[in-house]
């Protein structure tokens, strides 16, 4: 099965591509949707604030765990 699959992805790679682009846009579209509608629903401004100190807090802790391990 999976070397049917690799075989597949080596014949159609733009296929691919775009099957993964797809369910990236998909995945986060999702995840934005899921924080309007739990992270402070009737405050826009406060709820988008709030997403962005959480996503720089995910950047720097990444960033920093990412320096430990080289």
């Amino acid at each position: 099965m999976i070397r049917r699959i690799s075989q597949l992805q080596d014949k159609h790679q733009l296929l691919f591509a775009i099957i993964i682009a797809f369910a990236v846009v998909a995945f986060w579209r999702g995840i934005w949707g899921l924080m309007d509608a739990y992270i402070f629903p009737n405050n826009y401004a406060l709820s988008s604030w709030i997403s962005v100190f959480i996503g720089l807090a995910v950047l720097i802790a990444t960033d920093y765990a990412a320096k430990e391990l080289m």
